[in-house]
């Protein structure tokens, strides 16, 4: 980027963090923020910049003429009026990656994925760090890549690559880079699915032989990308049927490309479908940039699983309980259930506009649906004439409704296929309620000998 200012646009973690990156590099910067909080009124007056709140749109479109690039918030909607600004004042949007990848050239690799981007995430990191490996996990995390970069120890960055973060790209080029799947999401921010999977196809962008492709050969979408690229290695379940570099579980063992035994699935203390798949992405991604297979099964053996993922709260009357709040997505809460019999499914929340009728494809496992938040009426919709649905207004009632639907042997599952903001600040303060109205509800918590399997 040469020239004048550049202009940040939202002010969240990964605004601030760009803002004081470019600040520390030289480089003004103007910031605009739809809603500022104390954190961006502060942030202003330490870099010594202009804050706009809420410009209109011809007003964005005079403080961008001249100014060296836009650098929009990841999540900033895709109809924000920054981006058609920029476009009349043929300024270009760069993203928080490409920055970091015009500061730093240590080697990155990427996760991206509608789920599991954070378990793989960190079981790369873990991988590598078992490995002797310095790896740090950043991006969309608590730190994103602008400011990872700052710490001079580190070999190699375990980038998680949301779509938001990827839309933008130009210059990021990571080593290695791992897509997991895909389904409808996001669309509160992408202009339609068409641009979602653009967004998510651009973690391979410009990959030649000298870097990896990690690919899900199981999703129709991820593979007809991979099929274009020259270096790739797959995972699934099943032994391939085609010649390839593939990784899959063979009697209960999990093989690498090359049919090496690289460890049995029992190491993993979770080993439901998709942490198998999990496990073999991150172990293919991770081996690329110098884990060692000794370090990878020590990772697998260790990972105790993120909160709020299909997490295992504990049992009432033979009923097991199990907190998947972190599932926004249909496609997540298709996959946590598919790990049970018989499920009380809660689902519900606020819809990212998608279409939730394909939760319908779990009904054969479920014995009750309690719907809860904006989006209840939806997801009694997706279920009528399938399983038995109650609404509740509250996770209290929410939790009660399910410990009266479930059975001896069932699964009670919080597993919302929507995001927590209608009722919660965030996913984590959603699965941290439903914990505690199970508690109060007589949930007692499971013991440390119960397999959380």
């Amino acid at each position: 980027m040469t020239g004048g200012s550049t202009v940040v646009v939202g002010l969240g973690v990964t605004g601030r963090a760009v803002a004081r990156a470019l600040a520390r590099r030289g480089r003004p910067t103007v910031l605009v923020d739809d809603a500022p909080g104390p954190e961006a009124e502060a942030l202003a007056a330490e870099l010594d910049s202009a804050l706009l709140v809420a410009p209109a749109p011809d007003e964005l479109v005079d403080v961008l003429r001249g100014a060296a690039a836009l650098v929009p918030a990841p999540g900033l909607p895709e109809a924000h009026p920054a981006f058609a600004a920029a476009a009349d004042a043929g300024v270009p949007v760069v993203g928080e990656l490409d920055l970091a990848a015009e500061w730093d050239d240590r080697p990155v690799v990427a996760v991206t994925g509608t789920n599991g981007k954070t378990t793989v995430t960190t079981l790369v990191r873990d991988m590598l760090a078992a490995s002797g490996v310095a790896a740090v996990d950043a991006g969309n995390t608590e730190v994103p890549l602008v400011e990872a970069i700052d710490d001079p120890a580190t070999e190699v960055f375990v980038v998680e690559a949301s779509s938001f973060r990827l839309a933008p790209l130009r210059r990021f080029a990571p080593r290695a880079a791992a897509w997991l799947n895909f389904a409808p999401d996001h669309q509160d921010v992408h202009r339609d699915l068409a641009g979602y999977e653009a967004a998510k196809a651009n973690v391979w962008r410009g990959f030649g032989p000298d870097r990896l492709a990690v690919a899900n050969r199981d999703d129709p979408v991820v593979a007809r990308h991979a099929a274009a690229l020259p270096r790739v290695e797959t995972f699934g379940l099943d032994a391939p049927g085609t010649p390839g570099a593939h990784w899959f579980v063979d009697g209960g063992t999990i093989v690498t490309p090359e049919g090496e035994a690289l460890a049995p699935t029992a190491v993993l203390r979770r080993s439901r479908p998709h942490d198998l798949a999990n496990a073999m992405a991150a172990a293919a991604t991770a081996r690329f940039v110098g884990a060692r297979a000794d370090g990878i099964v020590a990772a697998l053996g260790a990972f105790e699983g993120l909160a709020h993922r299909v997490e295992r709260v504990g049992e009432r009357d033979g009923v097991a309980w199990y907190d998947d709040s972190k599932a926004t997505t249909p496609h997540a809460t298709l996959a946590a259930v598919a790990g049970f019999d018989r499920v009380v499914l809660i689902a519900g929340g606020r819809n990212k506009g998608i279409d939730l009728s394909a939760l319908a494809a779990a009904a054969d496992r479920l014995r009750a649906v309690v719907a809860i938040g904006e989006s209840a009426g939806e997801i009694t919709d997706a279920f009528a004439g399938l399983v038995p649905v109650v609404e509740a207004t509250s996770m209290d009632g929410a939790v009660a409704a399910a410990a009266a639907a479930a059975r001896p042997g069932d699964t009670v599952l919080l597993s919302p296929a929507c995001a927590s903001f209608d009722w919660y600040r965030g996913y984590g303060a959603r699965g941290d309620d439903f914990v505690r109205a199970a508690r109060a509800a007589g949930v007692r918590p499971a013991s440390e000998e119960e397999p959380a399997r």
